[in-house]
């Protein structure tokens, strides 16, 4: 199946848990309790936002792993929301080509990056394959191109946390836009704003 007929496909889904928050996504997860709101959203605000000590990765690009890993996994809720977050990021930074960019990072590309960027992605898509395969050569292939430590420790959290998110959207069947659009309105919130910020309201339909 295509991937925008099985996009469409998973739209019409039902969720499987009963109860569950009326809210596309991962948003459906963190409307359960305050408390995961507050550390799902803190969590993605550390790993994707925030400045880690020692890491060169923008915003954009660790925006990027997060598509990379969710895609790899096949969930699109998080594949087609953080790609719409790296676009807008990659446009903000006066990128062209941005569509076709991420849509390649969807695919098992690289979007263009260069070499460090492009070592990250398959470090990080080694983890979510199977972590425990990883190795050292994953790692230095990553160090040989230009990433610093701090850089392949990112990472590896990255796609470690996105496995996790990825499975909480999949594991209950939340709602998923029929289309990677839907996200647009929320993509230019988060570059302006972070993840736990009350001046994210919007929600993809």
């Amino acid at each position: 199946m295509a991937r925008d007929d099985e996009r469409r496909a998973r739209a019409s889904e039902d969720p499987i848990v009963a109860g569950l928050p009326d809210a596309p996504g991962i948003l459906a997860a963190m409307r359960m309790t305050e408390g995961l709101q507050r550390h799902l959203r803190g969590l993605a605000d550390e790993l994707l936002v925030k400045p880690f000590p020692g890491s060169t990765l923008t915003r954009a690009e660790r925006e990027l792993v997060a598509t990379a890993v969710s895609a790899g996994n096949d969930c699109f809720y998080c594949m087609d929301s953080h790609g719409a977050f790296a676009g807008e990021l990659l446009r903000r930074e006066g990128a062209t080509d941005v569509d076709a960019a991420v849509d390649d990072v969807k695919n098992g590309g690289a979007g263009g990056a260069g070499p460090k960027l492009a070592a990250l992605l398959e470090l990080a898509r080694a983890v979510q394959r199977s972590p425990r395969k990883v190795t050292r050569a994953d790692v230095e292939r990553a160090k040989s191109a230009g990433a610093t430590d701090a850089d392949t420790h990112l990472t590896v959290l990255i796609a470690s946390a996105f496995c996790m998110y990825n499975r909480m959207v999949d594991g209950l069947r939340a709602k998923t836009p029929p289309s990677a659009d839907a996200y647009r309105g929320r993509a230019a919130e988060i570059a302006e704003h972070g993840y736990s910020s009350a001046n994210v309201q919007t929600v993809p339909r």
